[in-house]
């Protein structure tokens, strides 16, 4: 259960090489992510776990173009990354929605920023497809306050999706809501991503959420210095409906292999010394 090289037949889509990221402190510089290293593949999605402060949400802020690497080459698409851009749809846990806008007028505000020679009914078509694909049809000319935690967090995944980015960043989308609401939320998530594929890089630290939605799960070692410590291929098949994952005669070995990896990073297990 290691990295698999692409074949020349495979396009890497997504490619990280050597990179640190150090941070400045009161006795000296501290390195919380060295030399990770990670290649994706055009249209796989990826889950990215380990121990609180090990440098996931870093990694996916770099990719995202909202932190800058120490050290270290970030390429997508053949071209380097260089700050934000379209080009990548960020979810975050919280889906930071403008509180004056409805769910329409925050989805279109990315919409017309993107699309800009499309006409108003173009956008507008944009708009209300991917708010009716998360389930917000009677509910897109709400404002946030007026939404649920969950359906907040539908409107992200809609404006991330609205703006046909060529990759997904998706950090820790589900980890606020409760257990229902997280499930339909991976079920919205599979089935847009199911449409066109796009490459999908997500930070989570539920085990069986990687495993539903990911085609390979990367883990990473504990901070300071944190790098990928193994990366398991997912072994379900597409598409994928949860029952049938459950009784798949290698979902407990796959669920074991990534509960021993945190259990052997686990900091808090150790006896203090």
């Amino acid at each position: 259960m290691s990295d698999v090289v692409p074949t020349p037949a495979e396009r890497l889509y997504l490619e990280i090489f050597h990179l640190d990221k150090v941070y400045p402190t009161p006795t000296g510089p501290l390195a919380v992510v060295e030399g990770f290293n990670l290649r994706i593949r055009k249209g796989e999605f990826i889950a990215l776990i380990g121990h609180s402060g090990c440098g996931k949400s870093t990694v996916l802020s770099i990719v995202a173009g909202l932190n800058e690497a120490t050290r270290g080459d970030l390429v997508l698409d053949g071209h380097p990354i260089a700050g934000p851009g379209p080009d990548r749809g960020v979810v975050f846990q919280a889906p930071c929605l403008l509180p004056w806008l409805t769910a329409y007028e925050n989805v279109m505000l990315g919409v017309d920023q993107v699309f800009p020679h499309a006409t108003p009914d173009e956008r507008r078509q944009v708009v209300e497809y991917y708010l009716s694909v998360v389930g917000l049809a009677d509910a897109m000319h709400k404002r946030p306050a007026e939404l649920s935690g969950g359906m907040r967090q539908r409107v992200g995944i809609a404006r991330a999706f609205a703006l046909s980015p060529k990759m997904l960043l998706l950090d820790e989308p589900f980890g606020m809501l409760d257990s229902l609401t997280r499930m339909e939320l991976q079920d919205v998530l599979l089935r847009l991503w199911g449409r066109d594929q796009k490459t999908a890089l997500m930070v989570t630290h539920d085990v069986d959420e990687a495993l539903f939605l990911a085609d390979r799960v990367v883990m990473m070692t504990n901070g300071p210095h944190a790098r990928v410590g193994d990366i398991l291929e997912v072994p379900f098949e597409r598409p994928r409906e949860r029952a049938a994952m459950l009784e798949h005669p290698d979902y407990y070995a796959a669920r074991e292999h990534l509960i021993d990896f945190l259990a052997r990073h686990d900091r808090s297990a150790r006896p203090a010394a």
